[in-house]
């Protein structure tokens, strides 16, 4: 069976993130130099962007979603070399989608406990309990269609630019797309990070204190 090329992009850049983190880790030091310094400082961001959306109980969740954000951006970007965004795969998005809400379920079990968990889809009314079930089960769908339907359209446009382009010539081709890569993979992909992680933590937050 053929493995599709999203995954091996997903595979490749989870092991160079593995590998980097890893070499990172080694080199930890009391009195930290550049590279410690930086991370350290994206780590202290990260702590106060979690406990600022979600609240300082969540705190340990910081390196989970900074490490989330790092993968995706990554994602986002292949297509500044010229392969499509792993993230223009529904299935990749999805699978995301899930792994957040399966993230998401266990922190309201284990902030709540089982039985007020399972009462949460009853309130404020048992009437509401179709309702609830529905909103939680459409979390991951809702979460990986919006990252998907970014990512897949703005892929198709710069795939329509560059076809256009080089109908007209292969010359051509070259420099114009700049500016339309800067705007669908550089900003709109960043974006496209922000959005997925921020609707994750307002997600978890609503749940878990439901």
């Amino acid at each position: 069976m053929d493995i599709p090329l999203s995954i091996i992009i997903q595979w490749v850049i989870m092991l160079l993130l593995i590998v980097y983190f890893y070499i990172v880790g080694r080199k930890i030091r009391k009195i930290p130099r550049k590279n410690q310094n930086f991370w350290e400082m994206v780590i202290e961001k990260a702590n106060s962007i979690v406990e600022s959306n979600i609240g300082e109980s969540y705190k340990g969740l910081s390196i989970y979603f900074l490490v989330l954000s790092i993968f995706l951006f990554l994602c986002n970007m292949t297509g500044l070399i010229g392969i499509k965004n792993p993230t223009a795969d529904y299935s990749v998005c999805l699978a995301l989608g899930i792994m957040n809400f399966m993230l998401i379920q266990y922190y309201a079990i284990k902030k709540n406990g089982v039985k007020e968990y399972l009462m949460g889809f009853f309130k404020p009314m048992s009437l509401m309990f179709p309702l609830n079930l529905m909103e939680r089960i459409l979390l991951p769908i809702s979460l990986s269609l919006r990252l998907f339907g970014n990512i897949f359209a703005a892929y198709l446009i710069l795939e329509i630019i560059y076809e256009g382009l080089i109908s007209i010539s292969s010359v051509v081709a070259f420099g114009i797309p700049i500016p339309f890569h800067m705007f669908f993979d550089i900003f709109d992909g960043t974006l496209q990070v922000i959005i997925f992680i921020l609707l994750s933590m307002i997600n978890m937050k609503i749940i878990c204190e439901h």
